[in-house]
């Protein structure tokens, strides 16, 4: 039932980042600690191989109740306002909802992003990246050559690694990271991207994507987050990298 990568994944991030307790996790995800042990020592399902989707209780039916309780708080003070986790408890004390918490917590999520105004930031706080991954062409000995480039920048300090490779592959994007990381002299909390054929399989709704079993590797082996910009508004990230990527094609 756990050996899903992407929940391995997300389990590790927030455990061994420490933004979640031992105990907490095994509370949210339903988990034993020998099951929770053995997540923290692998950085994947060991000896797994995916043959379907984890399945998960049906929630449609318990939708409606979700935005309304959230539509209702939004004229409530901010102190009495419910947490995903108190919806999921009111959900099974009051309607006899059988499912797990996080697929409450996702719906809450959806519904929050679906109904709030978007605010670009004007800056970014320290310890996140921004990464830009595509063909580039570049003045090579006198020739003009199309090259993969790889740009990851340091909003925050503005500072930025740039690495070119023969052809745009995923052997390529993740020996991207690695050198990025060494240069950095360490890894960033979160890392936006666009939404890159090499990382994400599919597109779901809002920010929730269906990501590649070779991202989700370097994710559980490196421990940051990622944050995929909407579609059609790459602008989310900040300028550095987009404008490297236009000024090496000129």
């Amino acid at each position: 039932m756990y050996a899903d990568m992407e929940f391995w994944t997300e389990v590790r991030r927030r455990v061994l980042t420490e933004e979640l307790s031992k105990r907490a996790a095994c509370r949210e995800y339903e988990l034993s600690w020998h099951t929770l042990a053995k997540i923290l020592t692998h950085e994947e399902p060991p000896g797994y191989r995916k043959t379907q989707p984890r399945r998960k209780p049906k929630l449609a039916e318990f939708l409606p109740i979700i935005h309304q309780i959230l539509e209702d708080d939004r004229s409530a003070p901010k102190k009495q306002r419910h947490t995903a986790w108190r919806i999921f408890e009111r959900l099974g004390d009051e309607h006899a909802f059988s499912g797990g918490y996080t697929i409450v917590k996702q719906a809450v999520r959806d519904w929050k992003q679906g109904h709030q105004e978007v605010f670009l930031p004007l800056s970014h706080p320290p310890g996140e990246a921004q990464v830009d991954y595509g063909e580039a062409t570049i003045e090579l000995a006198g020739a003009r050559t199309k090259v993969a480039l790889f740009v990851m920048t340091l909003p925050y300090s503005g500072a930025i690694f740039v690495q070119s490779f023969p052809r745009e592959c995923t052997e390529t994007f993740l020996e991207g990271h690695r050198q990025a990381f060494e240069f950095f002299g360490g890894v960033p909390r979160r890392i936006s991207y666009d939404n890159l054929a090499i990382a994400v399989i599919e597109v779901l709704r809002g920010r929730e994507r269906k990501l590649t079993r070779e991202f989700l590797r370097l994710q559980s082996c490196y421990l940051f987050q990622e944050h995929f910009c909407l579609v059609r508004r790459a602008n989310e990230k900040g300028p550095p990298c987009t404008t490297m990527m236009r000024n090496a094609n000129r």
